[in-house]
């Protein structure tokens, strides 16, 4: 059913589709329909970030920016929920198209620019939320905001979810704000994770809630980043590490029409990368911090084989983009089989 709707709905541009998709999910998720499009997922429960997790496979952020569809997404059996990214303040994104398909090669080029509506109407719509599953939250910082201030709006991102996430994502590695890849290298990553970390002591002590916070980086890094990258996070205690975000690699779509599209590359493309990313991560990092998987997630194997270079969650996206919720359980089941040795 779900391939005959996805037919449909590429009809429409990519950023249209979108939301016409989240419109009718939750249609259907008030009229009691979405049982029809979501198979039966039994438990895998895991405990990751000192949070328990019903099952191993989320959603990544940037497909419900704005926390709008928490209830219907919810409903489709995924583990946990990522929203975001979101700044400070409302930001309309850049200029449209800025969201391209690649059927060939299951997957999109978006330069969205994290458009959202900002921290006041994501925390209305989580405060008024049925969904009570795991909620992470991403955090960003505005486009107009320089990069040597850009604690600044981290601390007041983290600050304004603290009380109503699960966990919190620091979103460092979107190429679609000009800089922003700069803040995972050098003194820059090391003052902003300890800026990070202190602003998560801070909010501990005002709520005596301790919220997990990890920290999203980019598929483009060489081994000598990676290294720098897990050490960081080790040295400023952070809980977890969440690879990878979209590429600004072409090669693996050379000579597609929208090649040469700017923005980041997600989907099947970015599979070999990300992993890469996570194999690094997990030879430097061991068992001392939790790894979380996206990228390129689309079947069930692509699932279980960041599972076995290290990671402990995935998320995926554009896969679910072209799969529908049915590659939420064959990942689930492809990674029991993996942790059950069978």
């Amino acid at each position: 059913m779900y391939g005959v709707i996805r037919n449909l709905l590429f009809r429409f541009p990519p950023e249209q589709a979108h939301n016409i998709a989240l419109g009718s999910l939750d249609v259907a998720q008030k009229l009691g329909l979405l049982s029809a499009f979501s198979p039966k997922i039994d438990a895998l429960p895991v405990n990751v970030m000192g949070l328990d997790f019903p099952n191993p496979v989320g959603l990544a952020a940037g497909l419900d920016k704005n926390a709008d569809h928490l209830d219907a997404l919810g409903a489709l059996g995924f583990g946990f929920i990522e929203v975001g990214t979101v700044t400070p303040r409302a930001q309309p994104g850049n200029p449209k198209p800025r969201m391209f398909r690649l059927p060939e090669h299951q997957a999109i080029i978006n330069r969205m620019g994290f458009n959202n509506e900002g921290l006041e109407h994501l925390l209305d719509r989580v405060d008024h939320r049925r969904y009570r599953g795991i909620l992470g939250i991403n955090v960003g910082k505005n486009k107009d905001t320089p990069n040597d201030e850009s604690e600044t709006d981290y601390r007041k991102g983290i600050a304004a979810v603290y009380s109503r996430a699960d966990y919190i994502t620091v979103n460092v590695s979107s190429p679609n704000t000009p800089g922003l890849r700069d803040l995972q290298f050098g003194d820059s990553l090391k003052g902003l994770l300890e800026a990070i970390k202190d602003e998560q002591r801070r909010c501990e002590q005002e709520t005596g809630k301790y919220v997990p916070i990890a920290v999203k980086i980019a598929p483009d890094m060489d081994d000598t980043g990676i290294r720098f990258v897990a050490n960081a996070l080790l040295d400023t205690g952070l809980d977890g590490v969440i690879a990878t975000n979209t590429t600004i690699s072409r090669d693996a779509v050379a000579g597609h029409r929208h090649a040469d599209e700017a923005g980041g590359l997600s989907g099947d493309p970015v599979r070999e990368a990300s992993l890469r990313v996570i194999q690094g991560l997990y030879a430097e990092l061991g068992e001392r911090l939790p790894i979380i998987g996206v990228g390129g997630i689309t079947d069930g194997e692509s699932a279980a084989e960041k599972v076995r270079a290290g990671a402990k969650l995935v998320q995926i996206y554009t896969g679910f983009i072209y799969k529908g919720p049915a590659l939420i359980k064959e990942a689930v089941e492809a990674i029991r089989r993996e942790t059950s040795g069978s």
